[in-house]
């Protein structure tokens, strides 16, 4: 598998987008979908939405993985939230299809405004012609749910869902340690980061930083320390507590009307959704496609375990694909 994933060709791309400079990675030979000639265009585009600060890089294994057992025929993108990520300094920011995308969204570093910056690139860099497969991890699942609901438009034929955060953040196990921490004390999380971060010289922090990620057991693959900026810190600690406080009740409404083209992953042991979540979704929505983890998969599950859950989510694509 490593070996023909190194042979996988590896976009990083910078967009403004909603006003804010946006990072894309992307997977496969396809870059701007628009120029592409309708006999090498792809019909399909998957499209991962991270968790929270799942940052996009993190996801890169997991996205290689996913687009060789899908057998290279579909893109793979993934996005940022917007201010995640800083354009670097041998990077420019390339111009998007469509200008409406450099519109400026309201608060858009909060969870409204984060939803309204995945669905304005969307609109503005997929042919109307490519059919959308979402995956959406933790946070990420809000985010996929609420964007099919305020864009009916986009064409997406499915929706994964990977340790969904859809319900009751903050009475969570890791919710009831995370709320004060995002909401009370956020202010001292900044002024730490910009204390410790901010006079670290570029190249020590790199070392620093590649080295616990090296100790995680993550493999680096592309540039890093444009996320890990006291600001990019700062605005994941705020759309922290933005979730925390507004991720509450689930909503049947949406599910409901989505029911055929979502599934559902939980964990067994996930301290951001429990079994109890679960339990309530199968009883509430039995003719969902709902599951419960029998792999032992965590919820961060881009740290080490990338090619097992790429793996479940390949077999579910080749299951139901055919018949979509």
């Amino acid at each position: 598998m490593a070996s023909v994933q190194e042979e996988i060709p590896v976009h990083e791309e910078f967009f403004l987008c909603g006003g804010v400079e946006t990072q894309i990675i992307k997977c496969g030979p396809w870059t701007n979908l628009f120029d592409e000639q309708n006999v090498t265009r792809p019909k399909l585009l998957i499209f991962i939405i991270p968790g929270n600060p799942g940052f996009s890089f993190f996801y890169l294994p997991f996205a290689k993985t996913l687009y060789s057992l899908t057998k290279g025929c579909f893109p793979v993108w993934m996005i940022s939230y917007a201010g995640f990520a800083l354009l670097p300094k041998d990077k420019k920011i390339l111009t998007a299809p469509e200008e409406s995308n450099a519109q400026e969204i309201k608060d858009i570093y909060g969870l409204n405004g984060q939803i309204e910056h995945k669905i304005a690139f969307l609109r503005a860099h997929v042919p109307k012609d490519v059919k959308l497969i979402l995956i959406g991890h933790s946070i990420g699942s809000y985010v996929s749910l609420r964007v099919m609901k305020q864009a009916p438009e986009l064409p997406v034929i499915h929706t994964f869902l990977l340790f969904p955060t859809i319900e009751r953040m903050s009475e969570t196990p890791n919710g009831r340690i995370a709320t004060p921490l995002l909401c009370w004390f956020r202010y001292a999380l900044y002024a730490t980061s910009y204390l410790v971060l901010k006079p670290c010289p570029d190249i020590i922090k790199s070392f620093l930083i590649r080295k616990a990620l090296e100790k995680m057991g993550f493999t680096i693959e592309l540039p890093v320390e444009n996320h890990f900026h006291p600001f990019c810190l700062a605005n994941a600690a705020y759309l922290g507590g933005q979730e925390m406080i507004h991720v509450v009740k689930r909503d049947d409404q949406i599910i409901k009307e989505l029911l055929p083209k979502l599934t559902f992953y939980y964990g067994r042991t996930d301290g951001w959704c429990p079994v109890k979540y679960y339990e309530d979704m199968k009883k509430d929505f039995p003719e969902g496609d709902i599951r419960l983890c029998e792999k032992g998969i965590p919820h961060a599950f881009v740290l080490g375990f990338s090619q097992e859950m790429a793996t479940i989510v390949a077999d579910w694509m080749n299951n139901k694909l055919p018949q979509m």
